[in-house]
């Protein structure tokens, strides 16, 4: 039947990956499961998943294979004794790890016949298959428009970055640098306030607003990065080294440990004894990174 939907198997139950099952469920495509943990699997199973303990077999269930472990490594361990089974399928990772783990791993399935599309999705899993749940993808662009509107169950902004296997791993690697430092900085403001005797709770409308003028600020430091051009945003590298005195004594009035700025402060020292305190902030990408030719810089 031209209606009927594509069967998927999801390897890896944990959290995201249950959510993902529950996802194609939900959408009537017929959906086997397998985790290390069976037991891990059992509320699927209750919900109308098929189940194998056999990874082979759960392979040879479907034509497209949706992995959610936590690492390449994990995967293709995962994954060994079933090898056999892999030509001829489409292959979607949605787990962790470096570009060079998913180029690794991409040459390794490949090699034994499948068709590989590394994808990341950017959200929790209690968004799965919400409409701007983002999912973004690397790999085969063939994978990508047979397999659309079955990835679209789990989330409605999809996004194929290019055929080269790696580019959701090297856009996570890259995009996620941002998550440790902004999450440290909103427990430092939950720290000082507390020394107050405030709630951390009280400061979240204004990290948000604060959070949205950073959002509004991007495009204009990523077109100053990618042209090399540290004029136009108006902050410069300067008046951050400026306020470094202001952190240390935020630090010994609220007793709160600041020692995670110092890097920070040793790259400002660094970019004003090289003489780019008028610059951009944006201009610190040229202590974190040489130049690089600009026909090297491109969107994907």
């Amino acid at each position: 039947m031209s209606d009927q939907k594509t069967a998927v198997s999801v390897l890896g139950t944990g959290s995201m990956g249950s959510a993902l099952a529950e996802a194609f469920l939900a959408a009537g495509h017929p959906t086997t499961v397998w985790n290390r943990s069976p037991q891990r699997a059992a509320a699927l199973v209750a919900a109308g998943a098929h189940q194998h303990l056999a990874v082979a077999e759960a392979i040879a269930a479907s034509p497209l294979i949706i992995t959610c472990l936590t690492t390449f490594q994990a995967t293709r361990d995962s994954l060994t004794p079933a090898e056999t089974e892999l030509n001829g399928r489409a292959f979607v990772t949605l787990n962790s790890g470096t570009p060079a783990d998913a180029r690794d791993f991409a040459r390794w399935v490949t090699g034994r016949g499948a068709r590989f599309l590394g994808g990341a999705i950017k959200n929790v899993p209690s968004a799965v298959g919400k409409p701007d749940t983002l999912l973004y993808f690397g790999g085969e662009q063939d994978v990508f428009d047979e397999h659309r509107e079955t990835l679209r169950v789990l989330g409605g902004d999809l996004v194929h970055l290019g055929d080269q296997p790696d580019l959701a791993a090297l856009y996570e690697s890259a995009i996620g640098a941002t998550l440790l430092p902004a999450l440290l900085g909103f427990f430092e403001g939950a720290a000082v306030l507390s020394a107050r005797g405030l709630a951390a709770r009280t400061m979240v409308p204004y990290s948000i607003k604060w959070l949205q003028m950073i959002e509004s600020l991007l495009p204009v430091m990523a077109d100053e990065i990618d042209n090399r051009d540290f004029t136009r945003l108006g902050s410069s590298v300067a008046l951050f080294h400026t306020a470094i005195g202001n952190d240390e004594q935020l630090g010994a009035e609220s007793g709160v440990d600041m020692s995670w700025h110092a890097p920070m402060h040793d790259l400002l020292h660094r970019a004003v004894a090289e003489g780019l305190g008028e610059q951009s902030i944006t201009a610190l990408i040229q202590l974190l990174a040489p130049d690089r030719p600009r026909d090297s810089m491109h969107g994907a």
